[in-house]
């Protein structure tokens, strides 16, 4: 695992918490209004259906109040910038997850009807600095609550790519926490100042060992919009497809972030 930056960049929790609320709010309202056929349509993620997916969101929530149950840990052992490079370990655990509460679940609008109204309760009651156990170590509940920004809008897109047409929203501050984070995870993995990579309107970051620049134009550019940056960070789009489609502007001869792709899968 990568170390962490000595200096990460701080998030504002309240804006945070609204935020998560907001994007599972998008989330259920497009979810209550699927067909079954829609449900049943396959993801780009293996074999996972829309459904699954569906049921998956609400997971991204209800490990909150499931881990918040169990003891406080005495020490913080997971700093923010980790917990992107941890989450690969635990993927085929999560699936299975998914998989088996999705065989449970007859009311999905119940499903988040419930989950909604205790992530609101665990918000009022819980403070920011309050240490809970997850899958990776110990981390601050209000470190967890920036990688659900990840969760929520990773897979909101996710969602809009298996329904044509459904357009679910993003929440701004959402997005803008996860570009953000997925951003400065690039900049963990790569150190170095001789990239400067913008995501604008939410991150720029410098990467990539080499001389640094100080003024001026920067030598070394990458660009890209929100979107197409959390697909390559996290591997729903390659950096050669990303380019051919114009939907990233690369120049500098050390520009090529092909081989630090994807920051976390």
């Amino acid at each position: 695992m990568p170390p962490a930056k000595k200096r990460t960049r701080s998030y504002d929790p309240v804006k945070i918490r609204a935020a998560v609320l907001a994007q599972f709010g998008h989330v259920r309202d497009a979810v209550r209004a699927l067909t079954p056929e829609q449900l049943a349509r396959p993801t780009r993620l293996g074999d996972w259906t829309v459904r699954e997916l569906a049921v998956h969101h609400t997971m991204a929530l209800g490990m909150l109040e499931r881990h918040l149950a169990e003891d406080e840990p005495l020490k913080q052992e997971v700093a923010l910038l980790d917990w992107p490079f941890a989450t690969a370990a635990a993927a085929g655990q999560v699936a299975d997850g998914t998989r088996e509460l999705a065989a449970e679940v007859a009311d999905l609008d119940a499903l988040y009807e419930e989950r909604a109204v205790r992530t609101a309760e665990l918000f009022a009651g819980t403070a920011d600095s309050r240490l809970m156990p997850t899958r990776f170590g110990a981390m601050t509940f209000a470190d967890v609550l920036v990688t659900r920004t990840v969760e929520l809008c990773v897979h909101t897109d996710d969602l809009n790519d298996a329904v044509p047409g459904l357009e679910v929203p993003y929440d701004r501050q959402a997005l803008a926490a996860c570009t953000r984070l997925l951003a400065d995870a690039l900049a963990v993995k790569a150190p170095g100042g001789s990239v400067e990579v913008r995501i604008p309107p939410y991150a720029v970051v410098q990467c990539v060992a080499g001389p640094r620049h100080t003024r001026g134009t920067p030598p070394n550019v990458v660009e890209t919009d929100p979107l197409t940056w959390l697909r390559l960070a996290t591997g729903r789009t390659g950096w050669a497809e990303a380019l051919d489609a114009a939907k990233v502007a690369a120049s500098g001869e050390r520009a090529d972030l092909s081989a630090l792709l994807p920051v976390m899968s």
